[in-house]
């Protein structure tokens, strides 16, 4: 079975080298996502809690059109620029994430836009979220 690619509308678009996510049987894979404002190429603030509040919330809105949900991710993988952010970083992603998914944090040295993070996921399309 192929990937099925996943595209939301008004969301950074991805370009023809990737998709912004793909269903593959019961997972779903979620590209990196920024945190750029919809229908814009803008960082949604220059802080990491405007940052991160936005990548998730561009993260949520394509596991829904995926037909999954925050509740069903079971890995992320968060690349931020300086490990100094990292606790006002955790302070917002725990509101996404009372689940505590699997999860790998790598300080990296610079991202598209010049963003402080990257986020991406591996969830779940099953009908059930994760306890």
């Amino acid at each position: 079975m192929l990937p099925d690619p996943i595209s939301v509308p008004g969301l950074p678009a991805n370009n023809n080298t990737y998709s912004q996510a793909v269903r593959l049987n019961d997972l779903v894979f979620v590209s990196g996502q920024l945190g750029v404002r919809p229908g814009t190429k803008e960082l949604a603030g220059p802080g990491i809690p405007e940052q991160t509040r936005q990548a998730l919330d561009n993260i949520a809105r394509i596991l829904d059109a995926a037909g999954s949900s925050m509740g069903q991710v079971a890995k992320v993988n968060i690349f931020i620029t300086d490990f100094t952010l990292l606790a006002e970083m955790n302070a917002v992603y725990a509101g996404y994430f009372p689940h505590r998914p699997a999860k790998t944090t790598v300080e990296i040295a610079r991202l598209d836009l010049d963003a402080l993070i990257e986020i991406e996921v591996i969830s779940s399309c099953r009908p059930t979220a994760i306890p």
